[in-house]
């Protein structure tokens, strides 16, 4: 996590800010699909909230990039009728390293939508909206793999997760090119027999692998619907194919061995811990990956609780921010039951 600005500004103790802040925390859940923001008061309720495309600064730039948060900010800005707000807890997809961080918090702060700015990377999110207090490690599968752990101490435990430079496996991109290599080769004879080399060209109405292979090669069928791919894997799975059923098992070991070398870097492995599991792929509770997932866990690090997270993640960049400026418990629980309300 990077920082930037000033000290945090009046506002710090619950209480309104100073002239021309009456907002005490803008929090930003930027991810690579989607963008959330919410200006939370002084006293805990949500008085502006503002949605937006992705953020990918990777593809378009630093700046580029923050300009197209602006758009969801100043919706967010004017249905609370302010013009900035005491901090921003930004909370970024793509924010992996802390020189990103650095970058990223630079480009918010020039912005002066609030005194004071950190950036965490986009997983955090999740992981706080799902515990009580900062304590717990998350791990999030949804186009990608993702693990990331805290303590109230300050201690975090992280990892790069770019995909397999980094040494990742699995997301639902990672899952949907394995299902098209295995069914590629099984119809061809070079691999084992499995249903995936039917189910996954029907799903887009063609007839064999060789057909969905040139299509997605000549991009009849655009790549980017590969993802849709992930969830036909599964239906695969359950149905009985011993193929789609390792490839979803073998998910669930990645799954768990983030989450055990997490616990065990933060000194956690001996201690009652909350185990977030959020994203897409699993928050969809798919049951041979959740039983498996659980089963797991509870061999490999017996005392943690493993728990699906459903709330908005902005919730958790909202709780964050007020973490950082010492707001009151029922500024947390307001703005909490707000968003599992939704």
């Amino acid at each position: 996590m990077t920082s930037a600005g000033a000290a945090p500004g009046p506002g710090v103790d619950g209480t309104a800010p100073g002239p021309g802040r009456t907002g005490l925390v803008l929090a930003i859940d930027a991810g690579n699909s989607k963008t959330d923001v919410a200006v939370i008061a002084a006293d805990g309720e949500v008085v502006g909230t503002g949605r937006s495309a992705g953020f990918q600064p990777p593809t378009v730039g630093v700046e580029a990039a923050v300009d197209g948060l602006a758009g969801a900010v100043r919706q967010a800005f004017a249905a609370a009728g302010v013009t900035s707000v005491t901090h921003v807890s930004a909370c970024l997809a793509n924010a992996d390293f802390p020189v990103e961080e650095e970058q990223l918090g630079a480009a918010l702060h020039a912005r002066a939508w609030g005194a004071t700015v950190d950036v965490h990377n986009d997983t955090f999110a999740i992981l706080r909206s799902g515990i009580a207090e900062p304590r717990g490690v998350a791990v999030v599968c949804g186009a990608g793999i993702n693990c990331v752990g805290m303590r109230p101490d300050g201690r975090t435990a992280r990892f790069p997760a770019l995909g397999r430079i980094s040494g990742d496996w699995g997301g639902g991109w990672g899952l949907a090119e394995e299902a098209l290599w295995h069914a590629a080769r099984a119809e061809d004879g070079r691999g084992e027999p499995t249903e995936l080399a039917r189910t996954l060209p029907a799903h887009f109405g063609f007839d064999s692998m060789y057909a969905l292979i040139e299509a997605l090669h000549l991009e009849h069928v655009e790549q980017a619907r590969r993802h849709e791919l992930t969830p036909v894997l599964f239906a695969t799975a359950l149905d009985g194919d011993p193929v789609a059923r390792a490839l979803v098992d073998r998910l669930a070991e990645e799954v768990v061995t983030m989450a055990a070398v997490a616990l065990t870097r933060l000194d956690l492995l001996g201690e009652e811990t909350p185990v977030l599991l959020g994203g897409g792929v699993l928050a969809a509770r798919h049951p041979q990956l959740d039983t498996r997932v659980r089963d797991l866990l509870s061999a490999r690090a017996p005392k943690a609780v493993a728990q699906v997270v459903t709330a908005r993640p902005v919730l958790g960049a909202a709780l964050l921010g007020l973490d950082r400026v010492g707001a009151r418990d029922e500024v947390h629980a307001r703005v909490r039951a707000y968003y599992e309300a939704d």
